[in-house]
């Protein structure tokens, strides 16, 4: 008995072995290519920026200090960065209003091809992935000979005579939230579609026969049901635009700005990696908060459904 047992233990300690073993390689690739790079980060920004870029080996807080607040040359003294905490801010704004854009105009599109029949369903999910055929890079470039001076809208709006000069949408706000919306619609679509696909019609009629208004039916039966797409979509958008780079550099023009080109001009022009990687970090915190929240949200739904 005593015998058996043991090799029963030996045999479970070399399965174990070499289960570690197949799963070394990787483990390598995950931690030297995904917490490597995570890793130097966290250390660069707790270090001195050099006079040329790059760090000096010396420990400091000045970058995190500086992600919030400037030093004043003079007297040294120390104030709210109002320059930062406005591209923080521009950058949750944006965000914020381009998930929820996309939501207004993504749900009833989700809503549309989900009611089709199969093979006109087909066709038009086959539509909406259309864009990701191309790069963003060429996408965005679209976008902005659409809405500049001399672009689609305004000779369309100058010729119907609604407009006499050209309305000034491109390197503003408003030409970064154009093309943040037009770029990520799909990531909205397409998890609403697939909540909105599972969704039982019939639930529908037995509102209504209950005498509930359309208003009451949405909010009482279709919002619950679809809540786990919704969320979903939120966070597929509301992270990839929190830290954009292209479409606010090419809409945008280098004077609005958001987090991802605040980043680039630390390490670039500015030559001050640790408040770089300071602010990538915080923008890191910033996703992961996210997650979790729908993370939260996504198992309690899960625990209340059984």
């Amino acid at each position: 008995m005593s015998a058996a047992r043991t090799n029963e233990a030996t045999a479970e300690r070399r399965d174990r072995r070499n289960a570690w073993l197949l799963s070394m390689p990787a483990l390598v690739l995950l931690i030297s290519c995904a917490a490597g790079p995570l890793l130097i980060i966290v250390v660069y920004s707790f270090l001195t920026p050099g006079q040329y870029g790059n760090v000096i080996w010396e420990f400091s807080w000045d970058a995190w200090v500086g992600t919030l607040y400037s030093r004043d040359i003079f007297d040294g003294t120390y104030k709210l960065a109002d320059a930062h905490l406005s591209i923080f801010w521009r950058s949750v704004k944006l965000s914020l209003l381009t998930t929820l854009f996309t939501f207004l105009v993504g749900f009833p599109t989700a809503w549309f091809i989900a009611t089709r029949p199969p093979r006109a369903r087909a066709a038009w999910l086959f539509l909406i992935t259309i864009p990701f055929w191309t790069n963003l890079l060429i996408r965005t470039f679209a976008i902005n000979q659409i809405i500049r001076n001399e672009g689609i809208l305004n000779t369309f709006l100058i010729w119907l005579g609604v407009i006499e000069t050209p309305l000034n949408i491109l390197y503003s706000d408003l030409a970064v939230f154009i093309g943040m919306t037009y770029v990520y619609l799909p990531l909205m679509v397409l998890p609403l579609f697939a909540a909105i696909d599972r969704f039982d019609l019939k639930l529908l009629e037995a509102g209504y026969d209950l005498y509930a208004s359309r208003w009451q039916v949405l909010r009482r039966i279709v919002v619950p049901v679809v809540k786990p797409g919704i969320i979903a979509g939120s966070i597929l958008v509301f992270i990839p635009s929190l830290g954009a780079y292209v479409t606010p550099r090419i809409l945008g023009g280098g004077r609005n700005m958001m987090i991802g080109n605040f980043i680039e001009l630390q390490f670039g022009q500015g030559r001050n990696w640790p408040l770089g990687a300071a602010l990538s970090v915080t923008l890191l915190i910033i996703v992961a908060i996210a997650l979790v929240f729908y993370v939260r949200v996504a198992t309690r739904e899960t625990s209340s459904h059984g």
